[in-house]
């Protein structure tokens, strides 16, 4: 990419856009209530996400921008589980019906810290109260360095059918200027186990943009990620945000790559990626050519929420746990992310949603139009603005700016096609920007743009 492009583009804060509006935007006019009548309003028929939050790690990695903390023992775990027993218990009321699951999706913090036992508990509870499909892709995220056969096996005994492996990078120099020291070898053990127990469908996170990390660590790490053959690959650049996440301080400035590197870097793991035959997903995503991902990106029915890209097409995110956040046709609630606060609020029998947003008709406009240049790198603005009942007129600001990174070689305009150049899919974020109506609310709350 042109190095003047990085410089002016490369270095704006942008969201990541898996929701929109985004979550800094949420407000506590949204929460108990409206969360509440958007449960009893659920169409019968209407098909349901589950997203399950555990926000605890055995060690903090210094990167992490997640909701989780470091417990001294199992107690707090052991709450937080009777806890979200109790949220699933509580919102299963609240539904119009036992209705039914197409996907779900534990997330953290690191969710097997809850232990095999309690694990099979919750998802007991899940199909209880909830009738998830025999078809459901039912995922969960896993810190490799913990996992255990008896884990393993209580995964495979609850259904789980994918799993997203945490990598980063191999350089043991990025590992140890991150804190999370990770041999390639558990790495390799957490792969066959999952798979000699039927769990084959497998997800390797990465990371550019740590400190000491360089365009030839970045490829010494995917050429030992590809011979596990994972089926997708999530290539996220990392956020350095140490006013929001107090543990990033630990991480050396001065030992972070520039926007022109990070952007050299993303580039290799694409084209490395790319060469052994993965297909690009969007912004950062890579998957086998036969994987559900693929498939949704060639139907066009790829997708995007809090999880990044997906395949899910339900009408309902419903999320569990503190912090997470839920998706509605009507907008988005988010729990209480104060763990003690959510805990106590779940046994008051409360909802726990203290936050989110109302969507209104511009915003459905725009969320679309937002989600198509993520999904798809390119939107038809005429007909996105048709099935609104909007004149494409009423885009005539956002239009205009798109002009000028049109001059700047950043986007193709055809009549009301816009396309991002390939040489610039890595600032596909700033020109979904163009349509983000709240961006300047929330300054300095997002990563830069790559």
């Amino acid at each position: 990419m042109d190095p003047a492009l990085i410089r002016r583009y490369g270095e704006q804060r942008l969201p990541r856009y898996t929701s929109y509006p985004t979550a800094p935007h949420f407000t506590a006019e949204v929460g108990e209530a409206a969360c509440g009548a958007w449960l009893e309003g659920l169409d019968l028929g209407a098909r349901l996400s589950l997203y399950l939050h555990v926000p605890f790690c055995r060690s903090l990695c210094w990167y992490c921008g997640c909701h989780t903390k470091v417990p001294g023992h199992d107690e707090p775990i052991a709450r937080y589980a009777e806890a979200l027993a109790a949220e699933i218990a509580l919102v299963a009321e609240r539904l119009p019906a036992r209705m039914a699951v197409a996907h779900l999706h534990w997330g953290g913090g690191t969710p097997t810290i809850l232990g095999a036992a309690r694990f099979a508990r919750l998802m007991d509870l899940v199909r209880d109260r909830f009738a998830v499909a025999q078809s459901a892709e039912l995922a969960v995220e896993i810190d490799p360095r913990r996992l255990t056969e008896e884990m393993v096996a209580a995964l495979a005994e609850a259904g789980i059918n994918r799993a997203s492996l945490g990598v980063q990078s191999f350089d043991p120099a990025v590992q140890q200027a991150i804190n999370r020291m990770q041999s390639f070898d558990e790495t390799r053990r957490a792969v066959e186990s999952l798979r000699a127990a039927g769990i084959a469908r497998l997800n390797f996170d990465l990371l550019y943009g740590l400190p000491h990390q360089t365009v030839a660590s970045c490829e010494a790490t995917v050429a030992e990620a590809l011979t596990l053959a994972p089926d997708r690959l999530a290539v996220f650049g990392y956020a350095h945000l140490p006013s929001l996440k107090l543990h990033q301080r630990r991480i050396d400035e001065a030992a972070l790559p520039d926007a022109a590197e990070r952007e050299a870097q993303a580039e290799a793991i694409a084209a490395a990626l790319k060469g052994a035959g993965y297909v690009a997903i969007g912004l950062d995503h890579f998957a086998r050519p036969d994987d559900p991902l693929a498939q949704a990106l060639r139907a066009r029915r790829l997708r995007r929420n809090f999880q990044g890209y997906t395949t899910d097409a339900a009408d309902a995110l419903l999320g569990f746990g503190a912090s997470s956040i839920g998706s509605w046709p009507q907008g988005y609630a988010q729990n209480q992310p104060q763990i003690t606060a959510y805990r106590e609020a779940v046994a008051a029998g409360r909802l726990p949603a203290v936050r989110g947003l109302a969507l209104g008709g511009e915003d459905r406009l725009r969320r679309d139009i937002i989600e198509e240049i993520m999904c798809y790198l390119a939107v038809d603005l005429a007909s996105v603005a048709s099935r609104h009942g909007i004149a494409p007129a009423a885009l005539a600001a956002e239009q205009a700016e798109l002009a000028g990174l049109a001059r700047a070689g950043i986007v193709r305009l055809e009549g009301g096609r816009v396309s991002v150049a390939e040489e610039c899919r890595m600032l596909t974020r700033a020109v979904a920007a163009v349509f983000d109506a709240y961006l300047s609310a929330a300054p300095g709350r997002h990563a830069r743009a790559i």
